[in-house]
């Protein structure tokens, strides 16, 4: 049986639950630099739901945003912790 380490674990707990986490790292998996407008339209929704979860996705290290003192235009990508949790989901 494999054995999955606890920080995978506690990914996998905070990502399935959510088609929305889950579909946003999915939109990010291609490496591009994206802002959350595009994000939002690859997902189905709308960039106030889609700003809430980047906020989680990030506090969690999962995705990262390189430009945080933009107001507008905020461009995100994928980590390598995301990248890992992609393969489980």
């Amino acid at each position: 049986m494999k054995e999955y380490s606890d920080e995978i674990i506690e990914f996998l707990v905070y990502v399935k639950p959510s088609k929305y986490r889950q579909k946003i790292l999915i939109s990010l998996k291609d490496e591009k630099l994206k802002i959350p407008s595009e994000i939002a339209r690859d997902v189905g929704t709308i960039t106030s739901h889609i700003s809430i979860y980047l906020s989680g996705l990030k506090e969690k290290n999962l995705i990262k945003c390189i430009n945080e003192e933009a107001t507008k235009g905020r461009l995100y990508h994928i980590t390598e912790n995301g990248k890992k949790v992609l393969k489980y989901i």
